[in-house]
């Protein structure tokens, strides 16, 4: 949440902290929320929250990346990347991936992951919002790879 903060507008929490009021589902609703954890050499590098149907598509079975981290340090190593393609080999499937237009080197880092990834078989679209549009990914992981 520290690295959107700008992006979002975001305000520290009274204890210290940005927050993340979803968090507790993505560990009491398995198969609707996926959380992971990103490692390199034994050390936590990232995590990835992911969940079973998007805001975006009318599908309940679509995969939707809702949040995606790497700790500064280890971008720009392929961690990230390679983080991505493990997740989507693990579920194949119909995946959405969105990024607000207020986040251009998540907007670099996604689209050429997913163009990478998908040998360039993937939709792409736009759509409004506040106080960032949205940059929105559509791509099928059993074609990939």
């Amino acid at each position: 949440m520290h690295d959107l903060a700008d992006v979002f507008n975001l305000d520290l929490g009274p204890d210290g902290r940005y927050g993340y009021a979803k968090l507790p589902l993505y560990f009491n609703e398995p198969g609707r929320r996926m959380p992971f954890l990103m490692r390199y050499a034994g050390k936590l590098a990232g995590f990835a929250l992911v969940t079973r149907g998007s805001p975006v598509s009318e599908d309940p079975n679509v995969l939707d990346v809702a949040e995606f981290f790497v700790v500064r340090r280890h971008r720009r190593a392929g961690i990230g990347s390679r983080a991505a393609a493990l997740l989507w080999n693990r579920y194949p499937a119909t995946w959405i991936v969105r990024v607000s237009a207020g986040n251009p080197a998540g907007y670099e880092f996604w689209s050429r992951t997913i163009a990478r990834y998908s040998a360039n078989r993937f939709d792409s679209t736009t759509r409004t919002g506040s106080p960032h549009g949205w940059h929105i990914f559509r791509f099928n992981a059993a074609e990939g790879a």
